[in-house]
């Protein structure tokens, strides 16, 4: 992951990031940047739209539009759970469960669940980050 600090999150984004725990909030905080990086370092996404959907800061990529819809999550339910969610419609969860079982735990056809208070696995959900900016064109080139 890039070491230079991403650019600050829209309002309404940055809200809801202040309105969690400092632990929570510092996990989707370094969960963001690694979203961004990872758009950033991979060709065909272009720039992200980063808003809220369903409470949650998202990342669309509106511009090319490349890949399916990427939210963070976190839940007082499940306080030590940090989320990745993408459309449950999607097949990323499956194809993300054959590559990642060993590294990765999932929720349904929809998310990775990260425990926020042990190191980021960077590299798988950098890999995995991509996969979803980069759905709709992976689909359309097969």
């Amino acid at each position: 992951m890039s070491r230079l600090a991403p650019p600050p999150a829209p309002g309404t984004v940055q809200a809801v990031l202040d309105a969690m725990p400092a632990a929570p909030r510092a996990c989707l905080t370094r969960l963001r940047a690694l979203v961004l990086d990872t758009a950033a370092g991979t060709p065909g996404i272009g720039p992200l739209t980063e808003t809220l959907k369903w409470g949650e800061p998202a990342f669309l990529t509106n511009a090319t539009k490349s890949g399916t819809t990427l939210r963070l999550g976190w839940k007082p339910a499940a306080p030590d759970t940090a989320q990745i969610l993408v459309h449950c419609s999607t097949t990323l969860v499956n194809e993300w469960r054959d590559l990642y079982s060993g590294t990765l735990a999932f929720s349904g056809t929809r998310a990775i669940d990260l425990d926020i208070n042990a190191p980021l696995p960077e590299a798988a959900l950098s890999h995995c980050i991509a996969m979803a900016l980069t759905y709709h064109a992976r689909k359309h080139a097969r």
